[in-house]
């Protein structure tokens, strides 16, 4: 049997496993915690990437129960999880739950993999980026257990840079990106996280104008960040959520060119994305947050509710901004700055859903190819990867996501590998089941764009 100097010395063995093999050694419960305790003092720690441990440690060994930790980012639809745990539906569901405001989705990805946090409201690529490698994360895998919105994010542009240009007038967008590489200046825009939505976002409204996204510097900035940016000419467009393009809108800076629920109508946005331990071992805890989001994503989808979760995500926890731009947004009435005028999703209700009767939240295996398709497409990744279908069925938890929505009784969409028809891809429909086929017809579809804007 091991001593405690050699199992202290082990570098392969994980917080958890030194424990157990103290008390195997002979020591007590509170001394084998004691001595890891000293020995974590001395070294500055463990490194929970490293150790992969998501939770504390009970005197038994077994996992506790302690309070989830979810992480946000301040944007409009971190709405379900901030009204989850304002409105008390987490309580209502049996657990307790510790919201984190992140700086960044560097930071979030980090502590999911590291098991710092055990989920975040996500931007839904992160998980598939990744997994493919277009962004390098150590510790358990992520995992997506539901979808939290659809559509509100947009592009916007710089009125300094861009001043003139219509909505979605692409012919335009091209013109004066052209204008500004031919005065000597790099054509700069923005989004939040490589392989992420507004990445997608961003290059697909590029493509649209047909412009090869890696003629132009697109730059990775935190979304509170984005209006400040633009404000001190660090780059000439962005794209993010909300509220940064409304308040790009008050503040005057920008203009919002295109929304991205006139890219793709009920797109993906962002998905609740937890730790892989977590999900594992904590599977009842996990599916009553998922409850409480459902109830709060109900809650969210009443119109006449909208006002006060504005109030709710305006305070300065959240995300400090001005109620009045979120609430006009989340009721799908638009200021587009620049002079265009208003533009209102309410009749065709593309505004930003949460719950859409249960289409909503879905975690569907189509999406997750395509984001890995629009990888290969953007030059992100060379191929496919070769195991693609088994990546996005290993991220998704659909079983689990099925199994509370039977218990809530919401009904659940029967299209997890329909095609996708993406509005700023006219002509284009993405196969799921023959992905390599679509990239060919992208490819074709760059072309006659650069032939036409030529």
């Amino acid at each position: 049997m091991k001593n405690p100097r050699e199992i202290l010395s082990s570098h392969r063995l994980s917080r958890r496993e030194m424990l157990r093999e103290l008390m195997m050694a002979g020591l007590s419960a509170t001394a084998a915690g004691a001595v890891l305790a000293g020995c974590n003092n001395s070294s500055g720690g463990t490194n929970a990437s490293n150790s992969g441990d998501a939770s504390p440690i009970s005197a038994s060994g077994e996992t506790k129960t302690g309070p989830i930790k979810l992480g946000f980012i301040p944007l409009t639809d971190c709405a379900s999880l901030v009204v989850a745990q304002e409105k008390g539906f987490f309580k209502k569901h049996g657990v307790e739950v510790e919201v984190k405001k992140m700086a960044n989705w560097l930071a979030v990805r980090d502590q999911i993999s590291s098991g710092e946090l055990d989920g975040a409201h996500c931007l839904f690529g992160m998980p598939f980026s990744v997994a493919s490698g277009v962004s390098k994360a150590q510790g358990a895998p992520m995992k997506i257990a539901m979808i939290i919105n659809n559509n509100g994010q947009a592009t916007s542009l710089s009125n300094k840079y861009f001043a003139g240009v219509k909505y979605a007038d692409f012919a335009g967008l091209k013109a004066k990106t052209d204008a500004i590489r031919a005065s000597g200046k790099q054509p700069t825009f923005a989004m939040t996280f490589p392989g992420g939505t507004h990445d997608m976002w961003m290059h697909l409204t590029l493509a649209a104008a047909g412009i090869d996204p890696k003629s132009v510097q697109v730059k990775v900035i935190p979304p509170p960040q984005m209006v400040a940016n633009m404000t001190a000419g660090n780059m000439m467009g962005f794209n993010v959520g909300e509220p940064w393009n409304g308040k790009a809108v008050a503040d005057d800076i920008g203009f919002t060119f295109v929304s991205t629920q006139d890219l793709w109508k009920d797109h993906p946005e962002k998905a609740l994305v937890v730790n892989g331990d977590f999900a594992d071992k904590r599977k009842g805890d996990l599916k009553k947050v998922m409850m409480a989001m459902l109830e709060a994503s109900q809650f969210i989808d009443e119109m006449k509710n909208r006002g006060e979760v504005a109030e709710i995500i305006g305070t300065k926890a959240y995300t400090g901004a001005e109620p009045q731009v979120i609430a006009d947004r989340l009721a799908g009435k638009y200021n587009l700055g620049g002079g265009l005028g208003a533009k209102d999703y309410t009749a065709s209700k593309t505004y930003m859903k949460f719950y859409d009767g249960g289409k909503t939240n879905l975690p569907r295996t189509s999406y997750g190819l395509w984001f890995l398709a629009q990888y290969v497409r953007f030059g992100k990744l060379p191929e496919m990867p070769a195991d693609a279908q088994k990546m996005v069925d290993d991220i998704l938890l659909t079983d689990l996501y099925k199994e509370v929505a039977t218990e809530m009784k919401i009904a659940v969409p029967n299209d997890d590998m329909a095609p996708i028809s993406v509005a700023a891809d006219k002509g284009v429909v993405f196969d799921p089941t023959k992905p390599a086929e679509s990239l060919k017809l992208y490819a074709a579809l760059m072309n006659e764009r650069r032939a036409k804007m030529a």
